[in-house]
């Protein structure tokens, strides 16, 4: 961000002005300061949050981010209820990523992630390895889409057969499902994402103070 004085005289307002509406958006997250470096825009890491919710540890106390392993980078139409969610045009194609996350070589959680094809062409003209395990430094750098916020659903379901082959385990045992719309600063859908994930790796963490 460029400094308070600069603001202050690029919108024609009191340096106190400005500086008390950086520190409320560092307050609500949007920005955040580093002494010594300036006040930069905030890049949530909403990429990782899902893994609090699964046992993708290492050494103790040490979270492990898994493997990302794409079975599946297809431009193809969108259902309507992603549609809905991502509020495409009815004629607008989608992009559609099937990803595997592994944990020492173990299947640990399935995705399904959808885009649009609009927003996150760039998206099909990289490979595979390029894409690494976390997407939304992707969105960013190569499509200049910034996740500011995402909601999440979470419920229990059981395993299909395509499922239980994929997580190495038995069609009808329990999984983990969560369902999460990622939204940009202004609260434009990005990107609908449905994660399935073996039952005996869950564990529900949160704090609350």
């Amino acid at each position: 961000m460029p400094s308070e004085n600069v603001l202050a005289d690029q919108y024609s307002l009191a340096p106190g002005t400005i500086r008390q509406a950086v520190t409320q958006l560092v307050s609500e997250g949007v920005l955040e300061r580093f002494q010594g470096k300036g006040t930069f825009v905030r890049r949530p890491s909403f990429d990782q949050s899902l893994f609090r919710f699964f046992r993708f540890l290492g050494r103790p106390g040490e979270r492990v981010v898994p493997e990302g392993r794409i079975l599946r980078r297809a431009v193809e139409s969108a259902p309507q209820n992603i549609r809905d969610r991502l509020e495409m045009d009815e004629d607008a194609s989608a992009i559609c990523i099937s990803r595997l996350r592994l944990l020492s070589g173990q299947p640990v959680l399935l995705e399904k992630i959808w885009l649009s094809f609009e927003e996150f062409a760039p998206i099909m003209q990289i490979t595979d390895p390029q894409l690494g395990p976390l997407l939304y430094p992707i969105y960013d750098e190569l499509c200049g889409r910034t996740v500011a916020s995402a909601e999440e659903e979470l419920m229990v379901d059981t395993a299909d057969e395509e499922t239980a082959e994929i997580l190495s385990i038995n069609p009808g045992d329990p999984v983990v499902v969560i369902e999460r719309l990622a939204k940009g600063f202004d609260g434009t859908p990005l990107e609908w994402r449905r994660s399935v994930g073996r039952a005996d790796e869950f564990r529900y963490q949160i704090e609350i103070r």
